[in-house]
C-alpha cells in the first residue's frame, strides 16, 4: 500500500518524518572500540540535543538507507573517526528506551580510524572503560555498554 506525502505527519519531539501509523525510528549506535594509554576503552558523546548526557554515538537510519551505512555515517558525524564494523552487538526495543518514542535501535561493535573529534550532535567526548563510565548515560546505554564488556570479558 502506498502512503502519499500528506499523509506523513512531524515528530513534535525530533522533527523527523513519522507515518501515519506512527511506526518508530529506527535507530543505530556505535560501540567505537579504542586502546587509549595501553587500556581498553570506549568512546562516548556527550550529547547536543535532549535527551542531555553521555552516550554511544549514532542516530537515525534515513529512508532508503542500510542500517550498516548509518552506523559507518553516524559515527563519522559524531566523532570524525572512518570506522570498520566488526561485530553486529545486538538489536535494542524496549518501548521504554528512549523518551522521544524511538524504540529500536541496532548496535554494532566497531574499530575507529583517525583523530576522534566531537562534531554534529556531540559537544564532547571521551574515552571510557567499564570501571569509569559517566553517571549520566541516556537512553538504555547502560544496558547496552554493560552488555559488550561482558560480552568482550568472555571472548
Amino acid at each position: 500500500m502506498s502512503m502519499a506525502i500528506s499523509n506523513l505527519q512531524i515528530c513534535p519531539n525530533c522533527g523527523e518524518r513519522l507515518s501515519a501509523s506512527k511506526n518508530p525510528a529506527l535507530t543505530v549506535d556505535v560501540i567505537i572500540e579504542t586502546v587509549s594509554e595501553d587500556v581498553d576503552s570506549i568512546i562516548l558523546i556527550k550529547r547536543k540535543n535532549p535527551p542531555y548526557g553521555w552516550a554511544i554515538p549514532g542516530g537515525f537510519v534515513d529512508y532508503g538507507e542500510s542500517v550498516e551505512h548509518a552506523a559507518i555515517r553516524e559515527a563519522k558525524e559524531e566523532t570524525n573517526l572512518d570506522i570498520t564494523l566488526i561485530k553486529l552487538l545486538g538489536v535494542y526495543s524496549d518501548p521504554q528506551r528512549d523518551p522521544r518514542g524511538h524504540t529500536v535501535s541496532v548496535v554494532y561493535i566497531v574499530k575507529g580510524r583517525g583523530q576522534a573529534k566531537a562534531d554534529d550532535d556531540a559537544v564532547e567526548l571521551g574515552y571510557y572503560t567499564q570501571k569509569n563510565l559517566p553517571d549520566d548515560l541516556v537512553f538504555d546505554h547502560k544496558r547496552i555498554i554493560s552488555d559488550y564488556f561482558r560480552i568482550r570479558n568472555i571472548a
